[in-house]
């Protein structure tokens, strides 16, 4: 009896491969989390072989890693855009915090809580993981250190309120994807703490 096999994947350049491999991967971890990334998904996603994938990859540790930077460096890149809109930190401040509690973004936050968990066995995500931190703290600490500049906020260290800010923000985000606590006040709760972190009225 003989066997159905899989059709070949049509020839392409490199470049147009590996990105269609990276979009693949990407597509998965958006739907599901990065735990859905697997050598086998992403190559059915892409159509093509597991070996093909394997080929274009560093390594599947890497590739996930890479997709999770991508994704979230994408996500800072937007609301850093959103947040420089307004006149004022403390509305800056209002528009980066609401961004970021928001639950239309819950499959970032998916994959943000997954990464912190692999990335205890996987140390590339864990790089990946450690450098998106760094990247949002610094936002953050940014958008702090003008509404000092300004007189809005009076806080001695703007880096130790940007991480206890992250903090509060990453707790906060990991809880709703439980739906533990009252989602409708999570958004004033969160302004008042960060208020009075930062001394602001």
């Amino acid at each position: 009896m003989s066997t159905a096999e899989r059709p070949r994947a049509r020839r392409k350049a490199p470049q147009e491969r590996a990105a269609e491999i990276a979009a693949a991967a990407r597509a998965l971890a958006l739907e599901s989390g990065i735990s859905a990334v697997t050598l086998r998904a992403v190559a059915t996603r892409a159509g093509v072989t597991p070996a093909l994938v394997a080929h274009y990859s560093d390594g599947m540790d890497r590739l996930v890693a890479d997709v999770f930077q991508r994704i979230v460096a994408d996500e800072r890149r937007e609301v850093a855009a959103l947040v420089a809109v307004p006149d004022s930190a403390a509305a800056s401040m209002d528009v980066l915090l609401d961004t970021m509690i928001d639950a239309s973004r819950d499959d970032v936050t998916l994959i943000w809580v997954e990464a912190w968990a692999h990335g205890l066995r996987n140390e590339p995500l864990a790089q990946a993981v450690r450098a998106e931190m760094d990247g949002w703290r610094d936002l953050i600490r940014s958008v702090i250190q003008r509404g000092v500049d300004s007189g809005e906020f009076r806080t001695p260290d703007a880096t130790a309120a940007a991480w206890q800010i992250l903090g509060m923000v990453d707790g906060l985000n990991a809880q709703s994807l439980v739906r533990w606590g009252d989602s409708q006040t999570r958004g004033s709760m969160l302004h008042a703490a960060v208020a009075g972190v930062l001394g602001a009225a």
